[in-house]
């Protein structure tokens, strides 16, 4: 579905000074579509405008956010995050401004499969905190995955001008520059898909379905064109694909999926065929979700969450067998498969993948919340240990290590070990988590 006619009807009533409506209009199109980055951003605004239109009354805006903004918490906990991004909302409605409010929307969007929603949000915090390095770094993180890398390295750049000795982003730096060198070389060895295509008319086709703004006209045209096309050449995987890619732009993920699959029946083999088909049927399970919860039906949104993590470690598992040797693919695995509570399948890949350097500090961290879930407390903090060697403490990462060793700490009766690791999140985040009720009870 396109949303170009809302927007534009949002961005006036914005340029009119109509904040409420255009909070309204931008809220609606967020909670249709919440993966839509460019209503996700124009919401922020919209929300800061009225937020700095009307003084005073902080007191009441954060008691009355109070209630949404723990519901919110304890959603994120339980893996509810398209449900935990909704809260979220609800409480910045009041609190646009709150910085950690604001990033865990965006770190609740990523979990939801929706990088595009997250960026924005994560840009939005920079505008109003332009020194907040988690956000710089998780911003830095989406534009390079999507192949944004001067964005992503501007991210970067800013994130060690505030933190120079920021691990985190020093060797995201690293890898950035040679990312972009690679690019850069434009020969043979680098195999750019531009490079792959010989046809010019699929190249300029192909750029058409990667443009980021196309109105619904546009798109339904563009449909035609292909549709003329394949029937004139019904086994061409590359026009399916491309099918695809708009009939997914227009809101329709069934036929999208069709398309891909139909693809993948000329193509088996293709990791990114298979990739993208488990794209889509995650991205349709999470909408039915999304309405299931949106039209007060829990039951079935709790059965349609475990169908999706059900299909999601049987897509990931697909996707190691057709690449045995990505360890990448084997620690994404591992994350399907630890929230599936498949404990003992996560540690096996994550034992194949801890010894590659750009995986270790995640594969590490992971064994250690497998080894802490079957309770074998000696290997789960040594793991916890190593993966903090070189994170900077206040990562949101090092703060959720730090507050699993303090647990460990005081499973184990170690009351003075436990404060010790509670510490090191008190002094820089007191609102993490319930660890300053936890320095309370450890100083009594």
């Amino acid at each position: 579905m396109d949303f170009s006619k809302h927007i534009q009807k949002a961005e006036e009533a914005l340029r009119r000074r109509n904040h409420d409506f255009a909070v309204e209009l931008y809220r609606q199109l967020v909670d249709l579509d919440p993966a839509h980055g460019e209503a996700r951003s124009g919401l922020r605004k919209a929300l800061r405008k009225r937020f700095e239109s009307h003084q005073g009354g902080k007191f009441l805006r954060a008691l009355s956010g109070a209630v949404p903004f723990s519901r919110a918490k304890a959603l994120g906990k339980m893996g509810k995050h398209e449900a935990c991004a909704r809260a979220l909302e609800d409480y910045l409605a009041s609190n646009p401004l709150d910085e950690e409010a604001n990033l865990l929307l965006g770190r609740s969007l990523e979990k939801a499969g929706h990088p595009e929603a997250a960026r924005a949000v994560y840009q939005f915090v920079v505008e109003i905190a332009p020194k907040n390095v988690e956000a710089l770094k998780r911003a830095g993180a989406l534009l390079h995955r999507g192949g944004e890398l001067e964005g992503a390295l501007a991210c970067y750049e800013k994130a060690l001008q505030a933190d120079p000795r920021d691990q985190e982003a020093l060797k995201a730096r690293k890898d950035l520059a040679a990312d972009m060198a690679l690019s850069r070389t434009g020969d043979a060895r680098v195999g750019h898909s531009r490079e792959l295509i010989k046809d010019k008319e699929r190249a300029r086709s192909l750029e058409r379905a990667q443009k980021l703004h196309f109105s619904e006209d546009e798109l339904r045209s563009e449909l035609g064109r292909l549709e003329g096309r394949l029937s004139e050449s019904p086994s061409d995987p590359d026009l399916l694909v491309e099918l695809a890619e708009v009939h997914d732009r227009l809101g329709d993920p069934e036929a999208a999926l069709a398309g891909i699959r139909r693809a993948l029946e000329l193509r088996p083999d293709s990791i990114d065929l298979v990739a993208r088909a488990g794209d889509l049927e995650s991205k349709r399970l999470k909408r039915e979700i999304v309405r299931a919860d949106r039209e007060g039906h829990p039951d079935e949104a709790s059965r349609l969450e475990a169908s999706l993590v059900a299909y999601e470690v049987a897509d990931h598992r697909r996707r190691v067998e057709l690449r045995p040797g990505d360890n990448a693919l084997r620690l994404a695995l591992a994350r399907k498969l630890l929230r599936a509570e498949e404990t003992d399948a996560a540690l096996a890949e994550l034992q194949r993948c801890q010894n590659e350097p750009r995986l270790r500090s995640e594969a590490l961290f992971l064994l250690g919340a497998c080894f802490h879930r079957k309770g074998i407390l000696d290997l789960a903090r040594k793991d916890y240990e190593q993966a903090l060697e070189g994170t900077n403490d206040t990562s949101e990462r090092a703060k959720e290590i730090l507050y699993n060793l303090g647990l460990i700490a005081e499973s184990q009766g170690r009351a003075e070990e436990a404060r010790s690791f509670y510490l090191r999140i008190y002094e820089i985040d007191i609102g993490y988590r319930d660890v300053a009720k936890k320095m309370e009870t450890l100083n009594s």
